[in-house]
């Protein structure tokens, strides 16, 4: 498990959230993660969350993970994914001065947390935008919103999602072509057992991404 450092991000309505950081010795850029859904169990310490912190490291990222409202020893309580938005945008704030100056900023949300930071995406100068599992199969989650040109989208999903059915993640792979979207066969939503694959698709958008020669994380 990689280092990492706990802080105090504060929101825009005052708001006071857990999260914890890690800062590589060489610092290419930062990735704030963000958990599954509040009400049913998520908080920053989830596997897949983890996972997404540890390959975003060895690729020389500082990482940020969180606990949204109301969950762990964050304030507030839980805001239907609307409120939560001032959490991501905390979050990258707080990551922004962590890193050089103009260095690639990459958003990254499992599940309900993937729902929240496509909606957060557009109003920061993000370069990567990775969405696992987005519950496309529940009906005030499933609508995304466009997302900037410039940002490199990976969309990443099981073949056995119960929260986002494969004829959903289809129908937003000829909406949205400029995405990268992988399935896991095998997977379910919450990845058991699938951990590896999953981290190698992350792993290679990651590369792409920011330029690296070789996969770096082993994932």
């Amino acid at each position: 498990m990689i280092s990492e450092e706990t802080v105090t991000l504060t929101t825009a309505d005052g708001e006071r959230l857990e999260a914890r950081i890690a800062r590589p010795a060489a610092v290419r850029g930062g990735l704030v993660a963000c958990h599954p859904h509040p009400l049913y169990g998520g908080d920053m310490d989830n596997p897949v969350v983890i996972r997404a912190v540890e390959v975003a490291s060895a690729h020389g990222l500082a990482t940020l993970r969180f606990n949204f409202r109301g969950v762990g020893a964050s304030g507030g309580e839980h805001g239907g994914g609307i409120r939560e938005r001032r959490d991501v945008s905390a979050a990258i704030d707080h990551l922004a001065a962590c890193v050089p100056r103009n260095a690639p900023l990459v958003l990254c949300g499992y599940s309900f947390g993937a729902a929240v930071v496509a909606h957060v995406v557009a109003e920061h100068p993000v370069a990567g935008l990775a969405m696992i599992a987005p519950p496309l199969g529940i009906a005030e989650l499933a609508r995304l919103p466009a997302w900037p040109e410039a940002v490199s989208v990976l969309v990443v999903a099981g073949s056995h999602d119960e929260y986002c059915p494969r004829a959903a993640l289809d129908r937003l792979a000829s909406e949205r072509p400029r995405a990268r979207v992988r399935v896991i066969e095998g997977a379910n939503h919450f990845f058991f057992g699938k951990l590896y694959p999953l981290g190698a698709a992350l792993d290679a958008w990651l590369g792409d991404l920011l330029g690296t020669p070789e996969p770096a994380s082993g994932a």
